[in-house]
């Protein structure tokens, strides 16, 4: 006998609309949204910008340790010596947002102190801390540091060469061209990728093969940039990498995967308008006018927001911009364009009056969907196939790279089965996708009614992500209908 819940529907339908209400609230979800930097999920944030003065970020006395320990340029909740431009008090957590996605990066000689001998343990630790707070992690592994960092010592032991032109009075810069670069900056990406190349914890790696924090690549001409970009490839196989914006080897990388690479840059936000006495102010080069447009295209990475994920880093910080006077709406609503899932602010201050407009551009980075609609039968009989309809909605700017499964879970009381969909979460683009599917009925529920519930699940049927649906359980399931189940 059908269960009352079917009074709403006449006696010859045979199947169901379901329209769950939508909620515009602040989904906290993985993967995407505000990152935490070189910091995890409730960690103090730092209160200092770079010391202009200094040419630094001041690293204090004993930041090898400190920063092998996750944390940076601040101790015991005091600024570091040298960093002395402060940008505002520490904030409590309404001034701040909630963060997914940690990003650390850590020098050569921090992590390989001796030549063949690296320190898993900071980055163990750090994918352990990460997990722990609800985070995955992002991870990048700089070859010097202008004079914070250099190379390892060891390594001008084995007759390595410098370059010349780069290096200054206070540090040496290796030579990215020589073969003794290539062999060990090699064997160290080798050793990171055997180690945790698909480790869940792992959101992304940079590939960031030369120049000062792995950065523009220094002297590498296209062929070293090339082969040291087919190491980093050969090596994250499953991990998705990110190119640093505007490289040699970025650009080869994304020829060879055929734009399905990820991509970061840093800089988001700058607008700076002084011409420097050779252009007008206001006409001057800035990264948001000039650099982002062109290298996006030079780059390959139009469209590579599709595969694998975008990455932003503010330039400064977004109490920066707050200080110059520059239009976050703008800034926003231009880094929106590019299709990001992550915004890196250093784990700095946001100014209170900010928060909300930040809140809004962390909600549409990413993906962030809604069940527009689905037509399921009002009665199913356990071992045979049934149709199901799919509307989704992604209101973000970019699909989930994740390999997780939209499920279906039917309910009695304590009795659960759960069915997996087979339509791959990562075609979900923005705006409407509409799918249809047949799915056998699980076997072991009694004849009667049997509740429906929405989840998006990981490997073990175990919801990780909200929908942007208003009903959810305790669990992250989504109460949608009911079934009867016949006998």
């Amino acid at each position: 006998m059908a269960g009352r819940w079917r009074d709403r529907f006449g006696p010859s339908e045979e199947f169901q609309r379901v329209r769950p209400e939508h909620t515009s609230e602040y989904l906290n979800n993985p993967h995407k949204g505000l990152v935490s930097f070189q910091r995890f999920a409730g960690d103090p944030l730092m209160l200092y910008l770079f010391d202009k003065g200094q040419g630094t970020w001041g690293a204090p006395e004993g930041a090898e340790e400190m920063e092998g320990d996750g944390a940076q340029y601040f101790v015991n909740d005091q600024p570091a010596p040298g960093s002395d431009r402060p940008i505002g008090p520490m904030p409590d957590d309404t001034n701040y947002l909630p963060s997914r996605v940690a990003y650390c990066r850590w020098a050569w000689r921090l992590l390989e102190p001796e030549r063949g001998k690296i320190r898993f343990d900071v980055i163990d630790r750090a994918l352990e801390t990460a997990a722990a707070r609800g985070q995955t992690l992002q991870l990048r592994t700089q070859p010097f540091i202008t004079r914070l960092y250099t190379v390892p010592g060891w390594y001008w032991e084995t007759g390595a060469t410098s370059d010349q032109a780069a290096s200054q009075p206070e540090y040496t810069v290796p030579d990215h061209n020589d073969p003794h670069y290539i062999e060990y900056w090699g064997n160290h990406i080798r050793a990171l990728g055997q180690r945790y190349d698909g480790d869940e914890r792992l959101e992304s790696f940079d590939l960031s093969y030369g120049g000062g924090c792995g950065e523009g690549g220094g002297n590498c001409t296209p062929e070293t940039a090339a082969r040291l970009a087919d190491i980093y490839m050969d090596s994250f196989r499953r991990t998705p990498l990110l190119i640093q914006l505007g490289t040699e080897g970025g650009r080869y990388a994304e020829q060879q995967r055929q734009g399905r690479i990820g991509w970061r840059a840093d800089c988001l936000g700058d607008v700076h308008t002084d011409g420097g006495g050779s252009a007008p102010d206001g006409l001057n080069w800035n990264h948001m006018h000039d650099m982002y447009p062109s290298e996006v295209g030079q780059c390959g990475v139009t469209g590579a927001w599709r595969h694998a994920p975008v990455a932003w880093e503010t330039g400064w910080s977004v109490a920066y911009w707050h200080a110059k006077g520059w239009d976050i709406d703008w800034i926003l609503d231009q880094a929106l364009k590019y299709h990001p899932s992550t915004l890196n602010v250093k784990s700095m201050y946001i100014p209170p009056d900010w928060v909300d407009r930040m809140r809004a551009f962390c909600q549409r980075m990413g993906y962030w969907l809604h069940l527009q609609q689905m037509i399921l039968p009002l009665e199913v009989r356990p071992g045979q196939e049934f149709p199901v309809s799919v509307v989704i909605d992604n209101k973000g700017v970019a699909p989930l790279y994740r390999p997780y499964r939209l499920a279906l879970r039917f309910s009695q009381n304590d009795t659960h089965r759960v069915v997996c969909l087979r339509q791959d979460v990562r075609q979900l683009l923005p705006d409407l996708t509409h799918f249809r599917e047949r799915f056998l009925f699980p076997a072991g529920l009694q004849p009667g009614e049997a509740k429906v519930s929405l989840g998006m699940v990981d490997s073990r049927e175990r919801p990780v992500v909200r929908l942007a649906i208003k009903a959810m359980d305790a669990d992250l399931w989504h109460p949608l209908t009911s079934v009867d189940v016949l006998a």
